[in-house]
């Protein structure tokens, strides 16, 4: 997605004025991802929710130096708006959203970013909430809720910006908050106690749950970007096996994938690439990507991009120099085996741990049936499947959505509208080396879509694929 200093992912609106001032506002791009009912409806079952209630809920800083602002996942889930230090109020007893930013700038919005959104009533008909009003104007309407003692939910964890999952940023606060040589809350500390300072009757209630609750489940609109995400990180995926040849930087088959993603009008990447050759492969989140890949390398690669604030998470595993020998077809067919065994137990409506005790029946079958030539081979596998016989997880991989490691808590059921990744690893610990793939699932009503199913993963058609032209040979 375009992103400038500004941006908003709701319906397009025509410019009133082409001059620049408080009464012109921009005109947004990602016009096609979410309209302003889908943000409305987001914001309505909050107000549900908190019932008598207030939310408030601070939208992220200006970045700092040269670099473009993206909104945290919870402001823009339930606004769409980036701007900086915005401000949003829905209040459950009145059912009005009222959203708070700063002035028109004429040196940042005039002569340097181009327009933004400011206080007035075109940016409240451009956003869909009921008023937009200066930032300042904050205290008064806190001083209402204060007089009245009602309660105030806000947000608690540390923002995700981005290439980080919500337990990144909160694992950052809390060694920050615990460094004596450092010390600092996070910004939603110091947010909450400025709360409690202007509202000292109210109680402060975490918003987290509420928002995590609902972003478990992807609407259709949210499941459509996310289906984007996953092919443009697929694309990148086969662009990188097409190039790979011994010789080249693991950092190089990256600049494939990057490529790709900025194509197709990602906003970056999702996380940090996983692009892991040889004996790196026995690390689950490698990336140094440093290495040279050599003759008779097996390369993991595991990039997705962050596409209009929704991300993806795939993994393929591929021989550097495109032909796997017959010890590689060995540990590679015997692990994707298994892995499909687990692919093929997933039901709507069903608990991941009885998932998982079909997955490891299915496994005991293969392993029974698999013709070994090699110990280590045949060793790795038959601690792979322990581990699903003998456990006891409710977990198949992780959610993904806004977030690559998505918010919620661990599901009873698998429910439509859930979209999550198995990622199992097997390994063979003399050799320091390890085989991990990885698919995107979305649950629906009569089962399961792979929304990853198009990128090669047997091995005739990875070697098919690797024989083709790439980007870097073109």
């Amino acid at each position: 997605m375009r992103h400038g200093r500004i941006a908003v992912v709701f319906a397009l609106f025509a410019l009133t004025s082409s001059s620049p001032g408080p009464s012109a506002q921009p005109v947004f791009t990602g016009a096609d991802v979410f309209p302003l009912e889908e943000f409305g409806s987001r914001r309505a079952r909050v107000m549900e929710r908190i019932g008598d209630a207030v939310a408030i809920l601070q939208g992220t800083t200006e970045r700092p130096g040269e670099q473009p602002l993206r909104q945290n996942n919870q402001f823009f889930y339930l606004t769409g708006v980036v701007e900086p230090r915005a401000i949003v109020v829905f209040d459950g007893r009145t059912k009005r959203t009222t959203l708070f930013l700063q002035p028109f700038d004429e040196r940042r919005e005039g002569r340097m970013f181009g327009p933004g959104l400011h206080p007035g009533d075109e940016a409240a008909k451009t956003t869909g909430v009921d008023a937009v009003l200066a930032r300042d104007e904050l205290a008064r309407l806190l001083d209402g809720v204060a007089r009245d003692g009602r309660a105030i939910y806000t947000t608690f964890r540390p923002e995700v910006l981005g290439e980080a999952s919500s337990s990144d940023p909160a694992a950052l606060a809390r060694a920050t908050k615990n460094d004596p040589w450092d010390g600092r809350l996070s910004r939603e500390e110091a947010f909450i106690a400025k709360l409690k300072m202007a509202a000292p009757r109210s109680e402060i209630k975490n918003l987290d749950p509420i928002l995590d609750g609902m972003r478990a489940i992807k609407s259709p609109r949210e499941i459509a970007v996310i289906r984007e995400a996953t092919r443009i990180a697929g694309l990148g995926i086969m662009a990188a096996m097409r190039d790979a040849k011994p010789g080249m930087y693991e950092y190089e088959l990256q600049a494939d994938a990057e490529f790709v993603f900025k194509m197709h009008g990602a906003y970056g990447p999702s996380y940090f690439a996983l692009i892991a050759t040889g004996t790196n492969t026995w690390y689950s989140h490698y990336h140094r990507n440093t290495t040279k890949l050599q003759d008779g390398d097996l390369v993991q690669f595991d990039y997705a991009p962050d596409y209009k604030y929704y991300q993806s998470d795939v993994t393929r595993v591929f021989p550097a120099n495109g032909t796997f020998t017959p010890r590689q077809r060995e540990l590679y067919t015997i692990y994707l085996r298994l892995y499909q065994a687990v692919m093929t137990s997933i039901k709507v409506h069903t608990a991941p741990r009885d998932i998982i005790k079909d997955a490891a029946m299915k496994m005991d079958a293969i392993l029974a049936s698999y013709p070994f030539t090699d110990a280590r081979i045949k060793s790795a596998a038959t601690a792979f499947a322990a581990r699903y016989r003998t456990g006891n997880a409710n977990s198949l991989g992780h959610w993904v959505g806004m977030e690559v490691h998505d918010v919620s808590a661990p599901a009873p059921t698998l429910e439509p509208g859930m979209v999550l990744t198995i990622e199992p690893a097997m390994q063979i610990p003399e050799e320091h080396i390890g085989v991990r793939l990885e698919d995107m699932i979305l649950i629906t009503d009569s089962g399961y879509e792979n929304l990853s199913a198009f990128v090669p993963i047997e091995i005739d058609a990875i070697e098919r694929l690797m024989r083709e032209p790439g980007l870097q040979n073109r």
